[in-house]
């Protein structure tokens, strides 16, 4: 894999963590945690690394203002009003959903980092979210779209580099479970299973969507990554488990 390039705000290499106990009381497998909500920012999570090679993209083209949308409580909305406030950037927020009266847990963060808000529908959310770019331009203020989840081959690739980081530790798993929502985290490691030959099982578990929503789309997304890191694999539906 080539190494594309990324700012250096996550806390890295995460730490793997056994958990016999939860082992012993199922009655199952050896089972290891990821603590990839460790990977700091502004209170860790996925998102920190997708948005370490969103940010050195953004940056690359000269960005002012960091737009992003998601729901009204979305992690990876206040993980890009983080990375803008790290960035000395502004932030632009399409949340789907109703203002409320007094903002609190994610909002009231996002309100802490200086994000601005804009409202709308979900279904008016990719009408106003180009709206929003455009007026960003108008007024000069030089606009970069982070994708939705930060789930695009830029930031889908974070999680090839997370898989290779996670046999640097000299993990064996016979499968790697994790949520899956815009599919960029799954994207990234089924292209790294590709890449790297890692003989595991990818299973995400969906937070939102029907399983038959991810297999294209993340064969597809991944395809892109594996071709971005200068090594086209094939990626067949069949290999994206949710």
């Amino acid at each position: 894999m080539i190494e594309l390039p990324k700012m250096n705000f996550a806390h890295l290499p995460t730490p793997v963590e056994e958990l016999p106990r939860l082992s012993a009381f199922l009655g199952g497998p050896r089972l290891l945690v990821k603590r990839d909500d460790q990977t700091g920012l502004a209170f860790g999570g996925n998102k920190t690394r997708k948005l370490e090679y969103l940010a050195a993209e953004a940056l690359a083209h000269g960005a002012q203002t960091l737009i992003t949308t998601g729901a009204i409580q979305s992690n990876h909305c206040r993980q890009t009003a983080a990375t803008a406030r790290r960035l000395g950037l502004d932030c632009i927020l399409v949340l789907s959903g109703e203002p409320p009266e007094l903002p609190e847990g994610n909002t009231y963060l996002d309100m802490l980092l200086g994000a601005e808000f804009v409202w709308c529908s979900l279904e008016q959310r990719g009408a106003v979210l180009q709206e929003t770019i455009k007026k960003a331009e108008q007024q000069g203020r030089n606009p970069f779209l982070i994708p939705y989840g930060g789930s695009n081959p830029t930031g889908a690739a974070a999680y090839a580099y997370a898989l290779r980081e996670l046999m640097a530790q000299e993990v064996r798993a016979d499968w790697i479970v994790f949520a899956t929502s815009s599919g960029g985290t799954q994207a990234g490691l089924v292209a790294g299973k590709a890449l790297l030959e890692f003989p595991c099982q990818i299973l995400g578990i969906s937070v939102d969507e029907e399983a038959g929503y991810f297999g294209q789309v993340v064969a597809n997304l991944a395809k892109e990554v594996t071709i971005l890191l200068d090594n086209e694999k094939y990626i067949a539906e069949s290999e994206v488990l949710v």
